[in-house]
């Protein structure tokens, strides 16, 4: 399951409105033989303008292991500017894959991660990025994941993780793992949203076409897809409705009613589209919601709380210190600096 730490990692605590936030540093690593696309997902999230729809700028780097031109498994070359020194003042350093779980990472990649963890910054292994965190040592006693088909492998190696197979990805406040391909963009989507609010997030959503939020522990791998009929058309329809009245008292058996299914048919196409509950859906869903309301609006706790339909004041904050360690409260602050 996501975790998050005490606060949101890297946001940049203001005092007054004459502060500015300081433009937060985004380095990725590339080596030889990287997958394209691994790599374009930190590239696309982080190293593109997006000041139009007020989504701060990031300073991006890529920043290669070895010298020279690097191949990638699509058959053309790339070429980065920066080496392992431009990881000396990254807050964040993303890992977005590797080439071979079988193979060590090289020694100087290792140290360079180390230091960079014990100063502060925010490390994140994306798919098979993970067995480079892994090998630094610094994932021994945390929660972690990859993609599921090298799950197994990755707990034999490393013994000393709680490696969890089943979901998007894990936040472990300082240090975040994905499992494979499109999760990885959903780590980076939290990442932003970790460091600079919903509205980024979503902003940054948008444009790429992408859901807003997964959270983190959403199964990786639906193992039956929704068929393409009339109840799949119902169940999509009904879930977008969902989103829209999040405030209203939504129960199994009202949702099953509704999508005109039994309560068992509902459960088992529910779980076959989302990979979760109905119950843990809704409740993702609500925190979400309650997560961009505190970022986004001056409305009192107690009106959140009914707006995104935990009825009381209490539930919600039980809710939230539940999922994010933390109260509402103290989340709105460390967003917006009030």
């Amino acid at each position: 399951m996501a975790r998050s730490a005490s606060r949101p990692s890297g946001v940049v605590k203001r005092r007054g409105a004459a502060k500015e936030p300081r433009m937060h540093v985004v380095a990725t690593i590339a080596f030889d033989g990287i997958s394209p696309f691994h790599l374009s997902v930190p590239c696309v999230v982080f190293g593109e303008d997006r000041s139009d729809g007020g989504v701060p700028a990031f300073d991006f780097r890529v920043c290669s292991i070895e010298p020279g031109p690097l191949s990638t498994t699509a058959g053309f070359s790339i070429a980065a500017t920066h080496g392992l020194d431009a990881l000396g003042d990254a807050d964040i350093i993303i890992v977005p894959s590797w080439r071979d779980p079988h193979e060590d990472p090289p020694a100087a990649l290792l140290d360079a991660l180390r230091i960079a963890h014990a100063r502060g910054a925010l490390l994140v292994g994306l798919c098979l990025g993970a067995f480079v965190l892994g090998a630094a040592g610094l994932l021994d006693g945390r929660p972690a994941t990859t993609h599921w088909a090298w799950t197994g492998d990755f707990a034999r190696r490393f013994p000393n993780v709680k490696v969890d197979p089943q979901v998007l990805y894990v936040d472990d406040g300082d240090i975040l793992t994905s499992a494979g391909t499109a999760a990885g963009l959903d780590c980076c989507l939290h990442v932003v949203r970790k460091l600079c609010g919903a509205q980024s997030a979503s902003f940054v959503a948008r444009r790429l076409v992408v859901p807003p939020h997964r959270q983190g522990g959403q199964a990786q791998y639906v193992q039956q897809p929704m068929p393409q009929d009339m109840r799949g058309n119902r169940l999509s329809a009904l879930i977008d409705w969902v989103n829209g009245s999040l405030d209203a008292s939504h129960t199994l058996d009202s949702l099953a009613a509704r999508a005109a299914m039994s309560r068992r048919t509902f459960t088992r196409h529910f779980k076959a589209a989302t990979g979760t509950t109905v119950g843990a859906w809704l409740l993702s869903q609500r925190l979400a919601r309650a997560q961009q309301l505190l970022e986004s609006t001056d409305e009192s706790i107690e009106s959140i709380a009914g707006m995104a339909g935990f009825g009381s004041t209490a539930s919600l904050r039980q809710h939230f210190t539940d999922a994010f360690r933390t109260s509402p409260s103290a989340w709105r602050r460390e967003f917006r600096g009030v």
